[in-house]
Order: structure tokens, then C-alpha cells, then sequence
């Protein structure tokens, strides 16, 4: 995946701020939904906390904090996630062409749930490409920074991890690729990194390039 290095076997996208433009509604609904149960958290400081994070994680950092969230916050955000995505998702620009013109097996490795996963790609018209190639972290026991996911993806599509490019847009999918043993590269062209140093948050994370446009997939790969 170097300079004069074949290219990967398998490639593993991540689906929210890579497939779809998603980061910067769910955080919305999450600072909302937060907000009803009266706690107060920007979507700034969602981005920073949860980006990339399973929904488990939100409740998990609450609980440390001595904070029980209400039995039916989950549910109220799942339902207030689902209703805006089926009205204002899009998917990242340029993607349909990466994907339709990928030459290799492709997956999708998700934080999100199925239910998310699934709407999101039938929503952005991009669910043709990965039927029945979608792996999420309710499939295994530790979610994203972890790399059980990257590890599960891979195992199903019988690739070998050294030859599996992942493409993430959080710190902690980066962070679980390159524990998984594989190639990492830090997409930053959703909505939500146009106030926010995407390239050097993800190249400090350890991804083995950053770059900021689908159109430019290939290009120094």
C-alpha cells in the first residue's frame, strides 16, 4: 500500500464521515437527546468523546463520571438518529465512484448498529455494493479502539490483516486498524473536520496516510 507496494487484498470502510456524511447529525441528536435527560454536551465535545465509539461508550464514560443515563435514553436516540438520517443523510461525495469501480473484495466495519449501518447505506444509495459484507460492534465483545472488529471483518472475508487496507475518519478506528495489523488511512473529507485539523488528529493517531477527498483514493497509494 506503499510507494511500489501491491495493493491490499480486502478493503474495510468504516461507514460514518466515510461512506456517509453522518458525524455531525448524530452528534447533534446525541447532544439533544442528552439534553432532555438534563446533560449538557456540545456537539463539539460529542465529536471529541464519541467519535468513532460505539453507543455503549456513551453510557460506559457517564457511568464513570457517577452519571446513570435513563433506561430509555438509548432507544429515544436510536429513534432520533434514524428519523434524521432518513430525511438529511448523504453520502460522502465522490464515494459512489470509489466503490463501484473498486476492483477487490470491499467490506463495511462499523461502530454503529446494523440497523444504523443499513439505513444509511440504502438512504446514500450505496447498500448494492456491500450486501451481506456489513460487521458492526455488536459482533464482537470489544468495539473500536479494540481490534476485534477489523480482526472479525477480515476473518469473514478470509483476508490476511497485513494485507487489508482500512478507511477510518476517527481516532479510535485508527487506533484499532493499526492494532489489528493493518494498513490504515485517515479519510477527513466529512463535514465534520471542517473546523477541526482533521490531517494531523489522524496522522498522530498513527494512520499511514490522511487525505481529504474520494476522488483522491488511489493517488499516492
Amino acid at each position: 500500500m506503499d510507494h511500489g507496494r501491491p495493493k491490499p487484498d480486502l478493503v474495510i470502510f468504516d461507514c460514518d464521515g466515510v461512506l456517509v456524511d453522518s458525524e455531525l447529525l448524530s452528534c447533534r441528536c446525541l447532544s439533544e437527546v442528552l439534553a432532555e435527560s438534563g446533560i449538557e454536551l456540545s456537539v463539539e465535545q460529542a465529536l471529541e468523546l464519541f467519535l468513532g465509539r460505539s453507543t455503549s461508550a456513551i453510557g460506559q464514560y457517564y457511568r464513570e463520571r457517577g452519571r446513570i443515563l435513563p433506561d430509555d435514553f438509548l432507544p429515544r436516540l436510536k429513534s432520533r438518529v434514524l428519523e434524521r438520517f432518513a430525511g438529511l443523510l448523504q453520502p460522502i461525495p465522490g464515494i459512489g465512484a470509489v466503490v463501484s469501480e473498486l476492483d477487490r473484495p470491499c467490506c463495511v466495519a462499523s461502530s454503529s448498529d446494523i440497523d444504523r449501518v443499513s439505513l444509511s447505506l440504502s438512504v446514500a444509495g450505496l447498500a448494492r455494493y456491500f450486501d451481506g459484507r456489513l460487521y458492526t460492534a455488536q459482533m464482537v465483545k470489544h468495539g473500536k479502539p479494540a481490534p476485534d472488529l477489523f480482526l472479525y471483518a477480515a476473518g469473514k472475508m478470509d483476508a490476511q490483516p497485513s494485507r487489508t487496507l482500512v478507511i477510518e475518519d476517527s481516532v479510535s478506528g485508527v487506533a484499532a486498524a493499526k492494532a489489528a495489523g493493518m494498513t490504515v488511512w485517515g479519510f477527513v473529507g466529512g463535514s465534520h473536520y471542517r473546523a477541526r485539523d482533521g490531517h494531523a488528529i489522524l496522522a498522530d493517531a498513527g494512520a499511514d496516510r490522511v487525505f481529504a477527498h474520494m476522488s483522491d483514493f488511489w493517488k499516492e497509494a
